[in-house]
């Protein structure tokens, strides 16, 4: 079993930046691809982030290119969002999950999630 648990979740102003980070309990972590979603209430969880196992092929959902950027240190097992310029709209809570198979931004094709970390983008 793979336990993911992300951190750094925090109250931003709108234009403001934050890292997100999600730490994997697993030795074999370069194996999997990495996605990050998010969800706000009423809404459904949104596609933001993915990663490949080695870091060569990132994939992000339309309305955050260009202002986030997902990367990952496997040594460390460790996966980050950095986002940047970020709008009420981004708020909300942010899950990481880890795919065996997939490199896909359905959420169905993720096996292990964690409990998310809460981002609030407000003035």
């Amino acid at each position: 079993q793979v336990r993911l648990n992300e951190s750094g979740g925090r109250y931003v102003q709108p234009g403001g930046s934050l890292r997100l980070s999600c730490a994997a309990s697993t030795p074999t972590f370069g194996t999997y691809t990495v996605g990050w979603f998010r969800q706000s209430s009423g809404k459904e969880r949104e596609f933001v982030a993915c990663i490949s196992g080695t870091g060569t092929f990132t994939k992000y959902g339309s309305s955050v290119e260009a202002r986030f950027t997902i990367s990952r240190d496997n040594a460390a097992s460790l996966v980050y969002l950095q986002m940047t310029n970020l709008a009420p709209e981004d708020s909300g809570t942010y899950y990481c999950a880890a795919a065996t198979n997939a490199f896909s931004q359905i959420s169905t094709e993720y096996d292990h999630w964690g409990r998310g970390t809460q981002v609030t983008v407000s003035s």
